[in-house]
């Protein structure tokens, strides 16, 4: 016998994404403050419940969009925190743990029909809206760059690692980190909610996500720059700006200011 779908109303609808929001936060708290194997086992149980739940209630397809784009916050601390990562070579760990982030993004677009366009990945004024990712991130780095204050890498400043981490934090980390929360999640909180309340929530998770620094600081600085992202993504409709903004920031805080401070910096 096929069982009748539970209706929701918007109101109940919303309520059903808040308790999304704050299972991510609890999982996140847990997995970052008290015990690592207990938060990937929330991880898994969150989207297990994600899936289950809407594929046994009606709401506006905005509100479903909304919560299968949310799952992938817990799928994404599922896979890159339990999978045995011991085996790969340190310098090609960054790769290795967002290429999974990237393939979650891929995967869900594709079983959603989202064209890359739809998420922002075109070449529309790619030198311009690069141009002011560049200029934004350099403002930006050494603010992160105060908050952190993150050792050196290696012993000396080369070209050779600035290169490879400029490769890494943009084509990686800047691309896998931005297709997730502005391209998905953002584009889908807008369409149930609007844009304040979209680019703000998208932003809110953003920070979250960086709960593993330990840094109350950290989650401040992170919230407005997933707002900058956010507006920056909405008024230009493409990625490329916080891509490469994403990515200059990144390269200024871990590949170039912690040479510089420490006299490394030739």
């Amino acid at each position: 016998m096929k069982l009748k779908k539970i209706e929701l109303n918007d109101f109940q609808a919303t309520w059903f994404i808040i308790d999304i929001f704050v299972a991510i936060v609890i999982a996140e708290y847990i997995f970052t403050y008290l015990n690592a194997g207990e938060g990937i086992l929330l991880c898994l149980g969150l989207t297990i419940l994600i899936y289950v739940i809407i594929s046994r209630i009606d709401m506006k397809q905005g509100f479903i969009h909304s919560a299968e784009s949310l799952a992938l916050i817990p799928l994404y601390v599922l896979f890159t925190s339990s999978l045995p990562w011991f085996f790969i070579n340190q310098q090609f760990l960054m790769p290795a743990v967002y290429s999974i982030i990237l393939a979650l993004c891929f995967w869900h677009m594709h079983e959603k029909n989202i064209l890359p366009e739809n998420v922002g990945l075109k070449g529309d004024n790619l030198l311009k809206y690069a141009a002011i990712g560049v200029l934004i991130g350099l403002c930006t780095g050494p603010i992160e760059y105060w908050v952190l204050k993150p050792a050196a890498s290696f012993p000396t400043f080369e070209l050779k690692y600035l290169f490879r981490d400029l490769i890494y934090m943009t084509f990686f980390v800047g691309l896998g980190e931005e297709l997730l929360f502005r391209g998905l999640i953002q584009n889908d909180l807008i369409s149930a909610f609007g844009t304040k309340i979209g680019i703000f929530g998208q932003a809110f998770l953003f920070g979250i996500m960086h709960m593993t620094w330990r840094s109350p600081l950290e989650l401040l600085f992170t919230f407005f720059a997933g707002l900058l992202f956010g507006i920056l993504y909405r008024k230009t409709g493409t990625l490329t700006g916080p891509i490469v903004f994403h990515g200059i920031n990144n390269v200024i805080l871990v590949a170039v200011l912690p040479y510089y401070f420490n006299g490394l910096l030739n």
